[in-house]
Formats: C-alpha cells, structure tokens, sequence
C-alpha cells in the first residue's frame, strides 16, 4: 500500500485527505508545519509528499528546495489558486505536479496515482535508450551524461525518456506531458516548459544554445540521434 506524507496546517483538510485517501488504498501520514515536514520527508520511507506553499515556520518552497537537496520523492505542490508565480518556482524547484485551492479530493487522488505509475512503472524489461553520450535507463529509472549519473525527479526523468525514445523527431509541446504520463494532461500551460528547463539544467546543456534538447520554435523539443557534445564553448 503506498505512503503519502500530507503537510498542510489546516487540520480539517489534513483529516479529510488523511480519511479519503486511506478510502482509496494510500496510507497517510501527515504533518502540520514546514519543519515537521521537511523531517518526515528526509527520514524516508513515503512513495509521494503532498506539500502546501504556505506552511508555518518554513514556507513549503523553502521545504522543497531541502527536500531536493537529497532526495527525488515525488511532490506535488498544493498552491493558491491562479497563484503563477508559486506554480512556476515549485516546479522549477522540482515538484512533480501542483493542485491549485480548492480541490476535489477525488482530483487529488487521480493526480497522485498518475505520479506513483511513473514513478513505479512495471512491465517487461526495457533496453537503455541512447543518444550520443546521453544514456536513459527505463528498467533501473538512471540517466547518464558521458558515464557520470544525473539525478531527475520523477517526471523529468519521463519527459527525457519520452524525448530520447523519439530521437531524431519533434515532440510536441502538447503532446508531451502526455506522452510522458501516459494519459491526456490539461494543465498550467509553462509546465512543461519549466520542466524540460530544469532537464537541461541539470545535464548542463546551454540554455541559450542547447545540444541535448533542441527547441524547435512553435512546435516543440527534439533530441538529437547523435548530438554535439560536449557544447563548443
């Protein structure tokens, strides 16, 4: 049964969502301020953290940050709604997905299923897929950059996979996230954008001249069958 770690201060919504997702098969844990938080999620042991913005003693971004410093458990951000601006950095900061409030429990639900498939995906075993000294490893869930290993939350771990899998070919930007999850996704239009930022981020790829993820101006991103690399500076 997986463990789903809620931090939230409002005690109500910390029992419905306690009482409602334990009605659908996740145990939960819960904690009621950002330190708190910060503490259960570093001691390990929840396949997915529920984590409000605003949080007593340590803002739930301020909680991420650390969180990511550490470990890649899949997050998803609850946030104010129409509140951009925290939609933006929590998904900069790694957050996996976000649920602006109010929500349906049932949404909630759906959204953390949809993160624990990909994050825990079955199947047969898969070949490494490859594009120039880019390793993506869908049975051990690694990425490699010319041999050294490149640490991806869950769903950027998806859109690279999803990118390299279709080397050579556009991806396009609405296509994406779906590819990735697996089912039709209809949400905060930078997301993915934001998302593959932090991909090359993290494999040091140029921002403004990337070699690993192209943009293709209008349509979406593509990678590369054999990509320049290391960039010429």
């Amino acid at each position: 049964m997986p463990d789903i770690l809620v931090v939230d201060d409002d005690p109500g919504l910390r029992e419905l969502l306690a009482e409602y997702l334990t009605t659908h098969g996740l145990t939960t844990v819960t904690a009621d301020d950002g330190p708190s938080g910060l503490a259960a999620a570093e001691a390990g042991g929840h396949d997915l953290v529920v984590l409000d913005v605003m949080l007593p003693g340590m803002d739930g971004l301020a909680v991420l940050r650390a969180l990511r410093a550490s470990s890649a458990v899949p997050v998803i951000m609850l946030t104010a709604r129409g509140d951009d601006v925290d939609r933006i950095v929590g998904l900069e900061l790694g957050a996996d997905d976000y649920l602006a409030k109010p929500f349906n429990p049932r949404e909630l639900v759906a959204r953390i299923q949809a993160v624990l498939r990909r994050s825990q995906r079955d199947g047969g075993p898969e070949e490494p897929l490859r594009a120039g000294p880019l390793v993506v490893d869908p049975d051990r869930r690694t990425v490699t950059l010319d041999g050294a290993d490149v640490p991806l939350t869950t769903t950027e771990f998806e859109l690279l996979r999803v990118l390299v899998a279709r080397s050579g070919r556009v991806v396009a930007r609405e296509s994406l996230m779906e590819l990735a999850r697996g089912e039709d996704y209809a949400s905060f239009e930078r997301s993915v954008d934001v998302h593959v930022s932090n991909v090359r981020r993290k494999l040091g790829d140029p921002a403004r001249q990337p070699c690993l993820i192209k943009t293709v101006r209008g349509v979406g991103y593509t990678v590369p069958t054999d990509p320049a690399w290391p960039p010429c500076a």
